[in-house]
């Protein structure tokens, strides 16, 4: 696909793997997707992060060809590439893949080479996650670092639900069962960014399929809150969400987590369309870049809306996102070294209508102005 369509792809390497395999990411857009644009959203995928879960990659395979093949057909590809840079990483664990076969509800490849799962591998907000940070997990963290996403999905495999933030609560919280659902800042934005997934898909919303023949209880809408679910230490949509201001969630796209080649056709039908339209989701809400009285741009400024206590910070570039639904909402800025105001605070308006995002700039002042 790069050397094919190489005026809209980028491909690169985040790390390596315990036994030194790429971890390859492509990334597609319109126009320069070699690198960030001001105002450009970047989003992701995220696939086999548990190496025997392999619809969630062969699906990202899938996706990557059908962005390239129909961008100079299809005006709704068309209009999102133009606007967005897609990153897609087929495989988180390929050590793990390696070694995993056709098998519905094992668990041979799930770890990678070290037998650590990686979806309990990152730091946790809510405890002390004391597992060595692994290759693969470290190079998504320094991915994070690098380029500011702001919506995200990781693909897994043996259940059929949108599972959103957050998996993990105070450990007195998980005394008894059921677990009582761990509601997060932006769980209203979380609630809808799933729903949209699930109901757009074939299937997922329907409690007689996303039972899996009944050995899940089902779930309401084909969605899940995580801790409500089972709680998960040190997970990666967890740590997107609190320790980099990314909104992910965590798709789980088939009941079989390594079917016969065969259901993989169906499995593209039921999740194609969905997979873009849980993209596009990225541009709603508000967005805007922080400058200095100079003009110069201010990286790593706290971005606070009032009413959600989770802060988030601008990229290296002064810009900020932020997905919300329609209303109104007061929004502020500050840094230590600035003085913040009255042009530091703002109350903006969201449509919630596709592409219709509200833009909100800030200034601060330095105190070398004082």
């Amino acid at each position: 696909m790069n050397e094919t369509y190489d005026s809209h792809t980028y491909l690169y390497s985040i790390g390596q793997s315990v036994q030194q395999n790429e971890l390859y990411v492509i990334a597609i857009a319109g126009n320069n997707p070699e690198k960030h644009v001001i105002g450009r959203p970047e989003v992701k995928y995220v696939g086999n992060m548990h190496g025997n879960e392999v619809v969630g990659r062969e699906l990202l395979i899938q996706f990557i060809e059908h962005l390239l093949y129909n961008y100079e057909t299809d005006d709704d590809i068309k209009k999102f590439l133009d606007n967005t840079r897609v990153h897609i990483m087929v495989t988180m664990n390929p050590d793990g893949f390696e070694i995993s076969g056709e098998d519905c509800s094992g668990n041979v490849g799930r770890m990678n080479a070290n037998g650590f799962n990686l979806n309990r591998n990152f730091p946790d907000y809510f405890e002390e996650n004391e597992d060595p940070i692994q290759p693969e997990t470290r190079a998504v963290m320094d991915w994070l670092e690098e380029i500011p996403f702001i919506l995200s999905a990781n693909l897994h495999g043996g259940a059929l639900v949108v599972n959103y933030p957050f998996d993990n609560t105070e450990p007195e919280n998980k005394a008894e069962e059921p677990y009582p659902y761990a509601e997060c800042p932006d769980d209203d934005v979380y609630r809808n960014i799933s729903l949209i997934y699930s109901k757009t898909h074939a299937i997922m919303h329907d409690i007689e399929y996303n039972s899996c023949n009944g050995t899940d209880s089902g779930f309401e809408d084909g969605i899940t809150n995580g801790v409500e679910w089972y709680p998960a230490k040190g997970t990666m949509q967890d740590y997107n969400y609190i320790f980099t201001g990314c909104l992910e969630v965590t798709l789980e796209v088939a009941c079989c987590k390594y079917p016969s080649e065969d259901r993989l056709e169906l499995h593209w039908d039921w999740n194609r369309d969905s997979m873009m339209e849980y993209l596009k989701q990225v541009h709603k809400g508000v967005k805007g870049r922080v400058s200095d009285e100079n003009g110069n741009p201010v990286s790593g400024a706290i971005m606070s809306i009032k009413g959600r206590d989770l802060d988030f910070t601008t990229s290296a570039d002064g810009e900020y996102w932020r997905i919300l639904l329609p209303g109104l909402y007061e929004l502020s800025v500050r840094k230590d070294g600035y003085i913040s105001g009255s042009s530091a605070t703002a109350t903006v308006e969201v449509s919630g209508i596709l592409y219709d995002v509200t833009e909100q700039d800030f200034q601060i002042l330095s105190h070398a102005q004082y």
